[in-house]
């Protein structure tokens, strides 16, 4: 056979290699030395089968090599690795293609910001999905943009909505079927959230569920007045899906403005809950409010974890999620019915949930003009970080701020484009808040093992079949933690931040975990 049939030869692998199609995606679990999609599988698991780090060996684990984007700004990718590449979002419109041996870049994708535009809480970006050579990536201007994954270059770009009017995009889209589902932030800008699903091959709409219920909808009821038009309800994390049900599950975000609750008065649906929609058109099938008007900025946000489960005695396909208003929830997924909900941190909001999952209220908790204590936090409880069930213990990992705050609210008019949050929360000077990784038995909320950290919120998680659940610190540090324990096995100092989630994938038999810490992308490997 001659040379240039070879080398045709294999291009066409190469091309059938880089394909990434619907079966493969429904497949992510079952082929460890990849990461596909944000969570690696649709269930959002983030646990990988591989075991050659584990818990005998991971501390001899060192850098394999370092990529360094050189932007600043918050770092909250989770990378994907297919084919010999990793794709990395970053900060501000940047996004990379790196060998993946190597770290060496292989394209760079940049788009400047529209002037004079204000965006909450970091220019950050979670991420990529991937379906057929394509990567679709939401900008934070509020387009979707889909490229070339050999070349970084645009194949079309599809606008959502209006950054001037507050509406942006930082959550890493979900690909199901021929589907990129996304969300859009920009709640304290007084928006009116939304889910969208758009064709991948054209990017034309196909879909939209709006997370703020209208006069007209199921749910527009529990708005009062026209308040439902600037009722906030942002996305940004990436949802689940369940092929058995058809659905996918998103946790939705604050109502507006975030702290005055007179001018919103109602439960306010759908803002923080969690809701199941059907992939094909978009309908809700069905909803759950964890925190009915919200008047302390608890998004429920957190991702929603498909779980199979013995609860209350009986087997149960069930949603799992630890929610920012300090209650950790399961729910079945075919109907959301509620099944129980446990407090996994301090809170004096609520005196436990009653049976029909509506929270029994404490008086005297809410936000007023003098300020008022109540715990949790702001930031929750747990927040936006991701989490990890892991198959081998059964037991499920996620991060958790520890502490309370001071909570105030104003009248304040809406001006499109501006902040609009009614106040704000301050911290406690003489009571710091505090960081922590829990690990949880869902079947009946139980914590496992708790393991402490000085500052929050630590990093997103994975764990594995080597026993290890890996994460990160504020202060840089990048650990593994004995998955039955809470051990430390493993600690390096990465000179940066470590907030986002890591990853795990292997090469020529030989696994890696990655992380981004500050601004560079850091790979370990065990010595060769």
């Amino acid at each position: 056979m001659n040379r240039a049939l070879l080398i045709l030869l294999a291009l066409a692998g190469a091309v059938t290699a880089a394909e990434i199609t619907p079966e493969r995606l429904l497949q992510a679990q079952s082929d460890p030395n990849t990461w596909l999609m944000y969570s690696k599988n649709y269930s959002g698991w983030r646990y990988s089968e591989l075991k050659q780090i584990n818990t005998t060996n991971v501390r001899r684990l060192a850098p394999a090599w370092q990529f360094q984007t050189g932007v600043t700004g918050k770092f909250e990718t989770s990378p994907l690795v297919f084919d010999g590449m990793m794709y990395v979002t970053g900060p501000t419109n940047h996004a990379y293609a790196l060998d993946l041996a190597t770290g060496r870049q292989i394209w760079h994708y940049s788009k400047p910001l529209p002037p004079g535009v204000s965006i909450c809480c970091g220019q950050v970006n979670r991420g990529f999905a991937a379906l057929g050579n394509k990567l679709f990536k939401l900008n934070l201007e509020a387009t979707l943009v889909a490229m070339d994954a050999k070349t970084g270059a645009v194949l079309w770009e599809t606008q959502i909505d209006d950054i001037k009017k507050g509406y942006s995009g930082t959550v890493a889209p979900l690909v199901v079927k021929n589907k990129v589902i996304l969300g859009v932030a920009g709640a304290e800008y007084g928006i009116r959230g939304f889910i969208d699903a758009y064709d991948a091959d054209t990017g034309k709409r196909a879909w939209r569920f709006w997370t703020v219920a209208g006069p007209d909808d199921q749910g527009g009821a529990s708005w009062g007045g026209d308040s439902w038009q600037r009722g906030g309800g942002s996305i940004w994390v990436t949802g689940t899906y369940d092929p058995e049900t058809n659905l996918t599950y998103w946790g939705t975000g604050n109502p507006g403005p975030d702290w005055n609750g007179d001018q919103r008065p109602g439960d306010n649906l759908y803002t923080t809950s969690v809701v199941a929609l059907d992939v094909d058109t978009g309908k809700l099938k069905w909803h759950f409010q964890n925190t009915p008007h919200d008047v302390h900025d608890w998004d429920s946000i957190s991702d929603p974890i498909p779980i199979d489960s013995v609860i209350n005695g009986q087997k149960v396909k069930a949603i799992v999620q630890a929610n920012r208003n300090g209650y950790f929830y399961a729910l079945d997924r075919a109907s959301g019915r509620f099944l129980y909900a446990k407090p996994y941190t301090k809170v004096t909001w609520s005196d436990g949930i009653d049976a029909k999952g509506r929270p029994i209220l404490i008086p005297g908790q809410d936000p007023t003009a003098d300020g008022n204590k109540s715990c949790p936090a702001v930031g929750g409880g747990h927040n936006w970080q991701a989490t990890t069930f892991n198959v081998q213990t059964g037991w499920y990992y996620f991060t958790t701020t520890e502490g309370c705050q001071t909570y105030y609210k104003n009248h304040q008019e809406f001006r499109e484009g501006l902040l609009y949050t009614g106040s704000t929360g301050s911290p406690l000077p003489l009571e710091p808040t505090s960081g922590a990784v829990i690990a949880m038995d869902p079947g009946n909320g139980a914590i496992k093992w708790k393991f402490e950290l000085v500052s929050p919120p630590p990093s997103g998680l994975v764990s594995t079949a080597g026993g290890l659940v890996f994460a990160g610190t504020r202060e840089g540090h990048f650990m593994a933690l004995d998955a039955k324990t809470g051990k430390v096995l493993w600690k390096y100092q990465t000179g940066g931040i470590v907030i986002a989630p890591p990853i795990t994938y292997a090469l020529n038999g030989r696994q890696y975990v990655a992380v981004a810490a500050g601004s560079t992308m850091l790979t370990f490997a065990l010595p060769e």
